[in-house]
């Protein structure tokens, strides 16, 4: 751990298959964060992610949290993915006291090579592909049902995702 780091950065994808709907998958029990909770994919970014890329420009890396989603997405459940949009952020505090910024996003399923066939890597022991109806039954880290919910919203009645308010349990676009 840098005692020197301002925080994690990290980036969570909603996959929406072509029936529309969700993938979420569990945790296995020995992972230290959120053990035994239904997720969606997502990795924390590291200099690696970018630092040995070609820039796009004299000093820039474009698509880099959509490139590290890509990436996280086809490590942990086998898929490929394409256009990804927005949902929103938040920051929680780790045990050590790192805040980690995890941007939101969600994306569909490339159904070109291998389609929809779900590959788990070792630190997630199941799948499911549910709707918002269905996802109230599994036990969701803290957050996700939310950002489900307000991603159905927009797909449903177009329009942005909007920012969504604790205290109200809603959203506003």
């Amino acid at each position: 751990m840098d005692k020197n780091l301002g925080h994690y950065v990290v980036v969570t994808g909603i996959i929406i298959n072509f029936e529309g709907k969700y993938l979420i998958a569990k945790r296995a029990d020995w992972e230290k964060a959120f053990p035994g909770k239904w997720t969606v994919p997502g990795g924390k970014l590291k200099v690696l992610d970018y630092a040995l890329r070609k820039r796009d420009t004299s000093e820039h890396w474009y698509n880099v949290l959509e490139d590290l989603l890509k990436k996280e997405v086809e490590e942990e459940v086998g898929l490929k993915i394409k256009d990804i949009n927005y949902v929103t952020s938040l920051v929680y505090i780790r045990d050590d006291n790192i805040p980690t910024l995890i941007i939101s996003l969600y994306c569909y399923v490339d159904s070109g090579e291998g389609g929809e066939r779900v590959v788990l890597d070792k630190s997630l022991t199941e799948y499911k592909w549910v709707s918002l109806e269905e996802a109230r039954n599994y036990d969701l880290i803290e957050g996700i049902y939310e950002e489900l919910e307000m991603l159905d919203k927009k797909l449903k009645q177009g329009g942005g995702v909007g920012e969504w308010s604790k205290k109200d349990n809603l959203y506003s676009n």
